[in-house]
């Protein structure tokens, strides 16, 4: 019975944490790439740089089960799964550490491992404070806020911490047993990790100091280490074939359009992202501060000084893993943080994983002194307790309709086959390409990404989706995709005709349509490029607030709005994203109000202030919405 129950313990603990994740899970599309990364799955579509071929083909057949009526459900339980079975090889992962830790030293061969002395004690703990050890690991790493949101919509970092426990599994493997084509095994598993995210290159120097002290700095070393490029260069080459085989047939959503090796490479090495890759060391220093801010919600402080405690066990068990461990921490959060962009979170997913390591170890120095092993549970369950339940108001994500209920608002009051200009990527592009292409809610309307209009791989989407939006002004497009390619290719460009044809595009998407169709604006795009004048509408039209956008409308003509508006069905506790879309539509709804008072509509106007005040109360109205407060 204690055998089996040893055997089994890690699955029963995965199955009570995907049942906490399926009860926190999002039941809809969330903010960021979330809208993107289901619609490329569910359609096997190509996504954004690098383009994630294993996590969209993985993607694309888990779609295909009848689990759930809806789709978008279902590939956010796909990330639960994700998370949920990489807690299994977690505990692998710290069984190979006990057994590795349990030595000073390890042979070539991984065999007649040397006594552990007083000096260098060895890991020691009873079967049962085993057990309770990595229990604790892993409920704190499976509650960690990072992690937990990773398990509660669909992204790739759900995936890519599977990936990344296997590979550590396997190279805890190659370095304490001597088995046959064990880096074979890593090289493959590593390849797999690539094949879905470029943060698996995290791992590569902590792989590098335990290849080198295993197998040594001689011609043998080197021979396996070019069999094991070998092998990973043939399975990153299989996977990735993906992406061009896919964009020949011009899937509907085509990021990059990796047809040929110049745009597969640009697509391969997120060229477009690379300028925010070690801007500076002044932002550096700002993730810096940011991550360690951030530190102790992830595990409470307690948690922190208990891997910190941790750290300092293990470096007088085995110094060989200490340095393995404190590698994969510190070059994790060295790399990340010189990568300047907002969502970063998820990229400092290693060296949370890496601290959970540690627990267990904490858990052996705090015996010494207590002596009670019923003490020291205590404390980690309190631990446990004072992580969770913040955590868990944090993350939850049950009741988040915010990003649908924005998209389809917008989407079902715009005209038929009208277009939308925008580039609120977070909060509705994203979110858009999946009620439009998956669920076929408003495929009619165009929504047009202003930034992306920046890329010529973009257009080639637009005329395959929308072949009306850019019908009037081929030659612009034509000229301005000419002078794009020497950019595009890293060469010398005239960065004064680009920004000409660019603005040109804007607006001549208007100016061509807006006879034929309507065109609405979302609110950026009239607060920032058009007071900045970087394009203009066309001579005699002017802007009615209408809904959550602007419509282009001729003349000074009033434009009437149904006075329907309802609240969204946001969470408890709103992130940052939702408390966005709370003030713009606010923002939106008090502009709308102004609109209604210049037409003396002054009930209506009190309609839209009350409506706004609903979804935002932070702003200072001026004099005039205030005063329809107090009317009656």
């Amino acid at each position: 019975m204690k055998d089996y129950f040893q055997k089994y313990y890690p699955f029963v603990l995965s199955l009570i944490v995907l049942l906490v994740y399926a009860l926190t899970l999002a039941p809809s599309v969330v903010e960021i790439d979330s809208g993107e990364l289901a619609t490329v799955q569910i359609l096997a579509g190509i996504a954004h740089p690098t383009g994630y071929p294993l996590f969209t083909l993985v993607g694309y057949l888990f779609a295909k089960l009848p689990l759930f009526e809806s789709k978008i459900l279902q590939m956010n339980f796909l990330a639960a799964f994700w998370c949920a079975l990489a807690l299994i090889f977690f505990v692998k992962d710290l069984n190979l550490i006990f057994v590795y830790s349990r030595f000073s030293t390890e042979t070539k061969s991984g065999e007649n491992f040397p006594k552990a002395s007083k000096k260098n004690p060895a890991f020691s703990l009873s079967s049962l404070e085993i057990i309770l050890s990595v229990a604790f690991s892993v409920l704190l790493l499976a509650f960690s806020k990072t992690y937990w949101k990773q398990s509660l919509s669909v992204e790739v970092y759900s995936l890519q911490i599977f990936l990344l426990v296997v590979i550590i599994y396997f190279i805890l493997r190659a370095v304490t047993f001597n088995e046959k084509h064990k880096w074979s095994k890593v090289a493959a598993a590593l390849a797999f990790g690539f094949t879905n995210h470029m943060t698996t290159l995290l791992l590569l120097p902590g792989l590098a100091y335990f290849f080198f002290r295993k197998e040594g700095f001689n011609k043998e070393s080197f021979a396996k280490l070019t069999k094991m490029i070998f092998l990973f260069f043939i399975i990153l080459i299989i996977i990735y074939s993906y992406l061009p085989f896919r964009a020949a047939a011009n899937p509907a959503l085509n990021w990059g359009n990796p047809i040929d090796w110049e745009k597969f490479w640009r697509h391969f090495t997120g060229k477009q992202y690379q300028v925010w890759m070690f801007s500076s060391i002044a932002d550096a220093k700002k993730q810096l501060v940011k991550y360690i801010v951030n530190l102790p919600s992830e595990f409470s402080y307690v948690g922190l000084i208990l891997g910190i405690i941790g750290f300092y066990q293990l470096l007088k068990i085995s110094k060989a893993l200490f340095i393995f461990l404190l590698t994969n921490f510190l070059f994790t959060v060295f790399y990340v943080i010189n990568y300047n962009i907002h969502d970063l979170d998820s990229y400092f997913l290693l060296s949370y994983i890496t601290l959970s390591f540690v627990f267990p170890f904490a858990f052996q120095f705090l015996k010494k002194p207590f002596k009670d092993v019923r003490i020291v549970t205590g404390v980690f369950a309190l631990t446990l307790i004072w992580e969770f339940i913040p955590n868990f108001n944090n993350v939850n994500q049950r009741n988040n309709f915010t990003f649908e209920d924005y998209a389809k608002i917008i989407l079902n009051k715009a005209e038929k086959n009208s277009i939308i200009l925008t580039y609120q990527w977070d909060y509705f592009v994203s979110a858009s390409y999946y009620f439009r292409y998956v669920e076929n809610y408003r495929r009619d309307v165009a929504v047009v990404d202003k930034e992306l209009l920046r890329r010529s791989w973009y257009y080639n989407q637009l005329n395959r989706n929308y072949p009306f939006v850019l019908k009037g002004i081929s030659p612009i497009v034509k000229n301005f995709k000419r002078a794009l390619k020497p950019f595009e290719r890293g060469e010398k460009y005239n960065s004064f005709l680009l920004e000409k044809y660019y603005r040109a595009i804007i607006s001549g998407i208007i100016s061509s349509n807006i006879k034929d169709r309507s065109v609405y604006l979302m609110p950026e795009m009239v607060d920032n490029e058009l007071r900045r004048k970087e394009f203009a509408l066309p001579v005699g039209y002017g802007l009615a607030p209408y809904y959550f956008c602007y419509k282009v409308v001729k003349g000074n003509k009033y434009v009437e709005m149904p006075m329907d508006i309802k609240l969204f069905r946001f969470p408890k506790n709103g992130n940052y994203y939702v408390n966005f879309v709370r003030r713009i539509v606010a923002e939106m709804l008090l502009k709308r109000a102004i609109y209604e008072l210049r037409f003396n509509k002054k009930e209506r106007a009190q309609y839209f202030v009350r409506t706004a005040l609903k979804f935002y109360n932070g702003f200072k109205l001026p004099p005039a919405l205030n005063a329809l407060l107090t009317d009656n």
